[in-house]
């Protein structure tokens, strides 16, 4: 009973990562466009929504650029480790 355990605990995580880097970060550039596009609609543009809109377009690269370092440093054979507040690829141990 007790294996079952961690392997529905163990799902729950790849479910989780799943659905945030998978489905999260295209929801993320599909609210960006719709707020760029609420800015510039009606007579008076409204900052508001290009700030939102460049803001959540950054969130997506960042997470990109993310993604694609924790490829390159696994192909070196190093980890990418968040211990700081920015990350950083380190040896594995």
């Amino acid at each position: 009973m007790n294996n079952l355990g961690f392997a529905l605990d163990g799902a729950w995580r790849v479910l989780l990562a799943g659905i945030a880097l998978g489905a999260g970060l295209p929801i993320l550039f599909t609210l960006g466009l719709r707020s760029l596009a609420w800015s510039a609609s009606g007579p008076v543009p409204r900052p508001a929504g290009r700030v939102a809109g460049y803001t959540l377009f950054a969130i997506v690269v960042l997470g990109v650029l993310l993604g694609i370092t924790f490829i390159v440093a696994t192909g070196f054979g190093k980890a990418l480790s968040f211990e700081h507040i920015y990350p950083t690829i380190v040896p594995k141990h």
